[in-house]
Parts: C-alpha cells; structure tokens; sequence
C-alpha cells in the first residue's frame, strides 16, 4: 500500500495534504485498489462549505459506488475538472493528478486530529482482520 509521506488520513479511505492555505484531498491508494476501475467521480460545487465527516462527493468503480467524506471542515475552492473526462487519474495518480478537491479549512485545529500514515495503515489491516 502506497501512502503520500506528507499527508494525513480518515479511516473512511481520504488523504489530505496542506498546499499553503489550502488542504488537497483524494481517495488512498489502498482505497483506489479497492475500487478497481473508476469510471465516474462526482464532486462538490466550489464555494461549498462543508463539516468535517460529510459527504463531498461520489466514487463509482466497475465493482462499486463509495461516498467520500471531508477530511476537515471547509470551503471547496477548486476541483479537479480533469476527472470528469479522466476518473482512472484516481487509479494512476491517487496523491498526484487524481487529487479531488482543494478547500480552505475552517477548523484548522481538526488537522490534529487526522491519521497519520502509520495510523492509517493500522485501520486498514485491522478493517481486513
């Protein structure tokens, strides 16, 4: 399982990296293996505010469709526009080019409370038993 050495994580499966400001978030490497094949990525409005845990969008894979949460609380500033004709970005680039939202977080102190990669790796292998 590849993980982003600079991000944090959500047990739901979300990474999360500070650029300046601003917080990127996309879907792990483990959760893009889970999936198999994205075909669609659905994602929210720029200008949407959000609460740390709620819904920010959809992942639909060949196998599946997976809610996907906020990682912190915050205003979508920009979306990637590029995985609406290129949702297998998600499956090459999960930390890179298949990144999904970039938001200004509102609670910049929820940051702690993230997992980091070690944490994030133990959640997984505990969720596979």
């Amino acid at each position: 399982m590849k993980l982003d050495a600079n991000a944090k994580y959500r047990d739901t499966h979300e990474w999360a990296r500070k650029e300046g400001d601003l917080i990127v978030c996309g879907i792990t490497d483990h959760a893009q293996e889970s999936l198999s094949d994205v075909v669609y990525v659905e994602l929210p409005e720029v200008g949407d505010t959000l609460d740390q845990g709620e819904t920010f969008g959809v992942v639909e894979s060949v196998k599946a469709a997976s809610d996907l949460y906020m990682p912190m609380s915050g205003e979508i500033v920009e979306v990637n526009e590029r995985l609406e004709d290129e949702p297998e970005l998600v499956n090459s680039d999960p930390y890179g080019e298949g990144w999904m939202i970039k938001f200004k977080p509102t609670n910049p102190d929820e940051w702690d409370g993230l997992l980091t990669g070690e944490e994030y790796e133990k959640a997984v292998a505990e969720e596979e038993g």
